[in-house]
């Protein structure tokens, strides 16, 4: 009787030191001190450590990071309208200094379109030209704008382009 209770107690204190582990991440504070902000870190960057022989900082560093999650893949449209009003383009100068450039032409499935009293904003369109999303871009700057077009639009593979770029009949 008395080796069944040690086996059974044995059991316990195996499961509470385990437990105890798990549990075992530093806090805040402790990271703070060893120089991790643990709020801000993967634990993909604790295993960069090892490429400048920092090798003892691995394990602190796992202690103090957030498992990543992968990122979700970012919905691609077939076409964007870019709409504004030319009698804002003073409250805008960004956006006017986008549409005024060159910029606009890297985008063959970008449409820009006038409408007047309207703060800008880009409308997104699937395939079947459905407007899909409305984001306002009135706070952004040229390449922000640049950036999202770049990102969100799929790339055009116009018959008629195509036919143009190679010069095939």
């Amino acid at each position: 009787m008395v080796s069944c209770n040690i086996f059974y107690l044995s059991i316990l204190l195996l499961s509470i030191i385990s437990i105890q582990k798990s549990n075992a991440e530093f806090s805040t504070e402790d990271c703070a001190a060893l120089g991790f902000i643990k709020a801000n870190l993967l634990c993909s960057s604790c295993d960069q450590l090892k490429d400048f022989s920092l090798d003892e900082l691995v394990v602190h560093c796992k202690e103090c990071c957030h498992k990543d999650v992968t990122a979700p893949k970012e919905k691609k449209y077939a076409r964007a309208v870019l709409e504004v009003c030319t009698c804002k383009f003073p409250a805008y100068p960004q956006i006017q200094a986008f549409v005024k450039s060159d910029r606009p032409a890297k985008f063959p499935n970008l449409q820009i379109k006038y409408v007047r009293g309207l703060d800008p904003i880009i409308k997104l369109l699937d395939k079947d030209g459905i407007v899909r999303d409305t984001v306002a871009i009135e706070k952004w700057n040229t390449d922000s704008v640049e950036e999202f077009l770049r990102t969100h639009l799929d790339k055009e593979e116009d018959d008629d382009r195509h036919y143009l770029k190679t010069n095939q009949i």
